[in-house]
């Protein structure tokens, strides 16, 4: 079967040139070395030819003008160099940046930027919606309509390079739409491209990804030999009340997700968005802080973005200094990340569904996608 570059099956007929962009480094060249060979073409090219994918990226072979015409024609023939398409940039007063990315198959995608100083955080997505269905978060509210491939991921960064040489990626955070470790298989690769020092280059400490607490996930991830950082999800400090607020606790139990923290080898971090009247009371604090400690985590406290709130309200400035005190109190490494981005869509999902509505969602196999290795 030929495949597109969504991973839908092309039409029959159809002639499919191959995507280097979805391969890793180590492929990649090999797979072009492989192709100069055949064409009569020294082996050092392939090293050239690579650096334009990813490192000096470019929107077409024709560009890479260091190269012969011939040779350039040639590429041009036999693979693709696919770009995701701009449906909208929307820019924050305080600089921060929207992007909504509209695919191959028409699926629309949001990626952030987020300048702070001389550091460029940019948030992006692993899925076109997501299977969770957190009851807080807009994206949830969307379901699941298929996973990314490892160009939609990493092309993300890439793409922010080809609009603007400027956007030069200092740090990521798989925190945008979709669990990432419900599609590891497209992740690991996009982690590679994302990290190898001749793709985009970006120090592993300088990664994060994001998840609910899906472990077979977490396994594959600390199996990996780089210093990626893992997020918890975390949201409720106790088992009823994070039923009520993440379906996946039926499946990956608090206390699971928690013991799998506790052995990750690297310091992990627990994302703890504040709903007002909901999880931000003293007992919550205490709660929260004890399971902090058992595995030394860091904790990140996220004031609920009003734009994606679900009907949620929430906490008052007055209660989030409170709870982040009483985490403090308790000998918790805490910080309250700032709002950004609150005069434009800025919530994960929310200017997906302005634009395409709630679509339903795609039945699919929950860890369908998911390897320990």
């Amino acid at each position: 079967m030929i495949a597109m570059p969504d991973g839908t099956a092309a039409p029959p007929g159809a002639v499919v040139k191959e995507n280097l962009l979805d391969l890793d480094p180590e492929t990649a060249l090999a797979r072009l070395r492989s192709w100069l060979a055949e064409h009569g073409e020294p082996s050092y090219r392939a090293a050239q030819i690579f650096r334009r994918l990813w490192e000096f990226p470019v929107d077409s072979f024709d560009a890479i003008t260091e190269l012969p015409k011939i040779l350039r024609e040639q590429l041009t023939s036999s693979f693709m160099l696919p770009r995701l398409e701009l449906a909208t940039r929307q820019t924050s007063t305080d600089g921060t940046q929207k992007f909504l990315f509209r695919l191959t198959d028409g699926q629309l995608i949001e990626t952030v930027s987020i300048p702070d100083g001389d550091r460029l955080t940019v948030c992006i997505s692993s899925q076109a919606g997501c299977a969770l269905q957190c009851a807080f978060c807009a994206t949830g509210a969307m379901g699941f309509q298929r996973n990314l491939t490892p160009s939609e991921i990493a092309g993300q960064v890439r793409e922010l390079r080809l609009l603007a040489s400027s956007s030069v990626a200092t740090n990521i955070v798989f925190m945008g739409m979709g669990e990432p470790l419900m599609n590891w298989s497209a992740v690991s690769v996009a982690l590679t491209l994302l990290n190898d020092a001749r793709a985009l280059g970006i120090g592993a400490r300088h990664i994060t990804i994001s998840t609910v607490g899906i472990l077979p996930g977490i396994v594959a991830l600390a199996a990996r030999p780089e210093q990626f950082r893992l997020a918890i999800s975390v949201h409720a400090p106790s088992e009823a009340l994070r039923h009520t607020l993440m379906p996946v606790n039926t499946k990956y139990p608090l206390a699971d997700v928690i013991d799998a923290a506790r052995v990750f080898d690297r310091r992990v971090t627990f994302e703890y968005v504040l709903l007002g009247g909901v999880n931000d009371q003293a007992e919550h604090a205490a709660q929260l802080a004890a399971l902090a400690r058992e595995c030394r985590a860091f904790v990140n406290l996220i004031p609920l973005h009003p734009g994606g709130s679900m009907g949620f309200s929430p906490s008052s400035p007055a209660v989030i200094a409170s709870f982040a005190r009483a985490l403090r109190a308790r000998n918790v490494e805490t910080a309250v990340r700032r709002s950004r981005g609150l005069d434009i869509a800025a919530a994960c999902g929310q200017l997906r569904t302005e634009r395409l509505g709630r679509r339903l969602p795609v039945v699919r196999d929950e860890d369908g996608h998911v390897h320990e290795a």
